[in-house]
């Protein structure tokens, strides 16, 4: 596909090469996107049902005190270090509004509707209940959907219905930074384990205690828990090899990304169907999709090709810096507090450390001081008779919290 649109390298500029010449990546975009609004559908609609009791005016962490607070410290910087629309109001009804549109924003991803704009909307609500969440938003999953959505607004094609956008295809920069995305998760996740001196990681031992330690198992976790040493060995052997060299298979020629997607995506499957880790694991999921161009995915060539085209200047300059501050922030983590409170570009490291016993906290009441009534949690594992669920993408942000 699009093999009559030549570009001669050689004499190519570096804007046209990366902004303006079309990628077969169609239906690939077509497939993230619509996950992508399904990942922001299950991030508004477990707010839906939490975020008053978290950060509401009765609530445990209320924004309403935190925001004037920050204020009051800060001066004008806290609306640089606090990017919400809540700085307007941070009432329930406020909350409801941000969960409402973001819902609905979702939808319009899914269905395809006007998607940058959706994408925008979206973003903007999320970042806005992260930024005031406090302690209820210190999650590494938080941050990739929000660079995530960032990238994807230059990603995704323009218009009201585009469907697949023929005439509008990714550009080479802005498909390989999400590429870049993916491959950051991983590697950098490889890269903590092996710098963190974690014992676990060095004699492959990581995996013994992990389906029990980790913070919500599923109750396929209980058995992969009871497999043989020798697999869960194997298992974090595998962890690390795919972590720290399979995924520079990306860089490859296609055959060689082939392999490293048939690699990858299988382990991410693994982990979705033996923890909870909201949808942290479905983004990486579908992010690996755009491992595969048009031809991988069996789209035939429509009639006629796009020609290449030249992406404004400004694109230019902001997907650049966004590739070399994430970068930078991999060796000098405090390269990125310029736009850290948004979170469009982190750092990404997970499982440094293993977990080596499991604490359950157990809250009780009573009305009358003598008898005492343990609350359960609806999601994390407490009663030993009672097996753990299989619920993500959603996410329990104060069950969580508590691990």
């Amino acid at each position: 596909m699009f093999e009559d649109v030549l570009v001669d390298e050689p004499r190519a500029g570096f804007r046209m090469r990366w902004f303006g010449e079309p990628q077969p990546y169609l239906r690939a975009r077509w497939i993230f996107l619509r996950a992508l609004g399904a990942i922001f559908f299950s991030a508004f609609y477990s707010l839906y049902f939490q975020i008053h009791g978290l950060n509401g005016p009765k609530g445990i962490l209320p924004a309403t005190s935190y925001l004037p607070a920050a204020h009051d410290a800060l001066g004008w910087r806290a609306y640089w270090y606090i990017p919400s629309l809540l700085w307007f109001g941070a009432s329930d009804r406020a909350l409801s509004i941000i969960v409402w549109t973001g819902l609905i924003a979702s939808l319009a991803i899914i269905f395809n509707l006007w998607p940058r704009a959706a994408i925008a909307m979206a973003g903007i609500c999320f970042l806005s209940f992260v930024s005031a969440a406090q302690e209820f938003s210190s999650y590494q999953s938080d941050g990739m959907l929000l660079e995530a959505a960032f990238l994807s607004l230059f990603f995704a094609p323009p218009g009201l219905l585009p469907r697949l956008a023929v005439a509008h295809p990714p550009t080479r920069a802005t498909l390989f930074l999400l590429q870049w995305e993916w491959f950051r998760i991983y590697f950098e996740s490889g890269a903590v384990k092996i710098l963190s001196g974690e014992e676990q990681w060095r004699n492959l031992t990581a995996m013994d205690k992990y389906y029990e330690n980790g913070p919500l198992p599923t109750w396929l976790g209980w058995y992969v828990q009871h497999w043989p040493h020798g697999f869960h060995v194997f298992t974090a052997a595998l962890t690390l090899v795919v972590e720290l060299f399979v995924v520079w298979l990306l860089f490859l020629p296609k055959p060689a990304r082939l392999v490293c997607f048939f690699i990858a995506t299988p382990l991410q499957i693994g982990i979705i169907l033996t923890a909870n880790y909201a949808f942290l694991n479905y983004l990486v999921l579908f992010l690996g999709v755009l491992l595969l161009d048009d031809r991988d995915l069996h789209l035939t060539a429509p009639a006629g090709s796009p020609a290449p085209h030249r992406a404004p200047i400004a694109v230019v300059i902001v997907l650049s810096l966004f590739f070399v501050t994430s970068i930078a922030i991999f060796f000098v983590p405090r390269a990125a507090s310029i736009v850290e409170p948004f979170r469009i570009v982190n750092n990404y490291g997970l499982f440094a450390i293993m977990t080596r016993a499991r604490y359950e906290i157990e809250f009780q009441g009573s009305s009358d001081l003598v008898h005492w009534t343990p609350y359960p949690f609806r999601y994390k594992p407490q009663d030993v008779r009672e097996r753990p669920g299989l619920y993500a993408p959603y996410q329990p942000r104060f069950d969580w919290n508590l691990w």
